[in-house]
């Protein structure tokens, strides 16, 4: 064979033999594909099942699409093995349940790559949420424009009036502002200091009835207390006379002993009567079976007072051995709202329920409202914690939001600015961001509208003395005047 014959030859077998083995490799190639297919089924299955999960006990305070992970101060770590210790172990003074009983340890490992993905995507791409495209809102009744009053804060906790017209805002992390006629801000300075963690914070600001002469103002917040290495803390309300944007010669109201370390269900909503008694909300404080039905607990109760924290002789329990003096009504989980109605002066108020069982309440003097042994309520790993909603000598509530919709503020409509809503009772939902407008029929709701769907969670609703309704929002923070236009042409 000839030299050139024997090179064509042999590139010809080269060729020949990449071509084989290439198939070959194409082959393997395709076989390992094939095997991988099941695994990937696999995964798809049990992140349908881990987002089940995710769906069925995490979602109600962490969001459908995990947007409480947006810009989230983690306090315990964001990482696979911190996230897996927060579902194992919980950390029940932050309300956060240990869910070690209810689910196994494949569950929770799933569990926690999925929402370790979860946090991954919502850090890069962000959160696709119902928010609102306008600041103009047709409702059933009314056209409202949106109008901001105040901003730059993340939230704010309440809001209230001087008798000149000037509002005062109180923002969870410490601070207190007072917004005048032209929407210029200042800080008040003097605030105590507050301890600041998940629920914990500054609260409400209340001007006293007769403010014109005396200048006195109510805080309510969370009170810290240092022993040793550790902080304890409980509501506490304070009394202070406010000039030129400075508290001073403080005096204390109420301090709502003993102290814990739990984080949650402060209650501290506050409120004086035509009388001029003050009425104080103290929630559980995250111990759901010692404090509600205790009479020698604070925990659980709204109060009752004079302006200068001593207690009427005439509340229900004054007179019984052992019981907190100031209780007017027990059997409370988390108050979040009250308020007098306005033709019957009724206290009317609302409280959170665990996983449902939000409720309104009409409050009358020394009742028992039940909780913890009625509720619609679960725990909230979907437990039962109690079968009965009803008991002789409790009273159940006037009505019930299952799921929990999380209300926070509450407010009658006396104004004549928005025709069709005069005595309807408002409140906002911080779980589903928006405002809930009621219409009653006697003590009776007959009739609910969503308003402001997507709007950020709703702290709080007020009616001011211009006859305008308020409402604050957080993360970012806002103020917003509801500004009444048109009559609606909705059907």
């Amino acid at each position: 064979m000839a030299i050139g014959g024997f090179r064509s030859y042999f590139l010809y077998f080269a060729m020949t033999l990449l071509f084989l083995i290439g198939c070959s490799q194409k082959k393997k190639a395709a076989k390992a594909e094939t095997t991988e297919i099941p695994k990937e089924e696999t995964a798809d299955s049990t992140t349908l099942a881990a987002k089940v999960l995710f769906e069925a006990h995490c979602s109600g305070c962490h969001g459908q699409q995990m947007e409480a992970f947006a810009d989230r101060k983690w306090s315990h770590g964001k990482g696979y093995d911190s996230i897996k210790k927060s579902i194992t172990e919980g950390y029940i003074n932050d309300g956060m349940p240990s869910w070690k009983t209810l689910l196994s340890e494949k569950e929770i490992d799933n569990l926690t790559l999925y929402i370790r993905k979860g946090v991954e995507r919502v850090e890069r791409y962000g959160v696709e949420k119902n928010t609102l495209t306008s600041d103009t809102l047709v409702t059933e009744t009314l056209t409202i424009k949106l109008d901001t009053i105040f901003s730059g804060i993340e939230v704010p906790w309440d809001l209230n009036w001087l008798p000149n017209g000037d509002m005062l805002v109180t923002e969870r992390a410490g601070r207190l502002f007072r917004v005048d006629a032209a929407g210029r801000k200042f800080i008040i300075k003097g605030v105590p200091e507050v301890r600041h963690k998940t629920q914990a914070g500054l609260f409400e600001v209340l001007p006293h009835p007769n403010f014109k002469e005396n200048n006195f103002v109510y805080l309510s917040f969370a009170n810290p207390k240092v022993e040793k290495n550790d902080t304890t803390v409980t509501t506490m309300v304070r009394r202070y006379t406010l000039k030129n944007d400075q508290l001073s010669d403080d005096k204390l109201i109420f301090d709502a002993a003993p102290y814990n370390k739990r984080h949650v269900h402060f209650g501290a909503r506050m409120l004086f009567d035509d009388d001029g008694y003050l009425f104080v909300t103290i929630g559980d404080r995250g111990e759901r079976d010692i404090n509600p039905q205790d009479l020698s607990k604070v925990g659980g109760k709204i109060h009752r007072f004079h302006d200068d924290g001593s207690v009427p002789k005439d509340n229900p329990f004054f007179n019984s051995p052992n019981a907190v003096k100031s209780i007017y009504s027990y059997g409370h989980r988390n108050q979040q709202g009250i308020a007098f109605h306005p033709s019957t002066k009724a206290l009317w108020e609302h409280e959170h329920g665990p996983r449902g069982g939000d409720e309104i309440n009409i409050i009358n003097v020394g009742k028992n409202y039940g909780w913890p042994i009625i509720s619609y309520g679960l725990n909230y790993d979907g437990t039962v914690f109690t079968n009965m909603v009803e008991k002789e000598g409790m009273e159940s509530p006037l009505h019930n939001w299952t799921p929990s919709i999380a209300p926070c503020g509450m407010t009658f409509v006396t104004s004549n600015r928005y025709p069709g809503w005069q005595g309807n009772l408002l409140a906002g939902s911080l779980r589903f961001e928006y405002l809930n407008r009621c219409v009653l029929e006697g003590n009776k709701i007959v009739k609910e509208e969503k308003l402001f769907e997507g709007i950020g969670r709703l702290r709080n609703v007020e009616q001011g003395p211009d006859g305008y309704l308020y409402i604050s929002v957080e993360t970012p923070g806002y103020v917003f005047k509801l500004l009444p236009l048109l009559k609606s042409k909705k059907k």
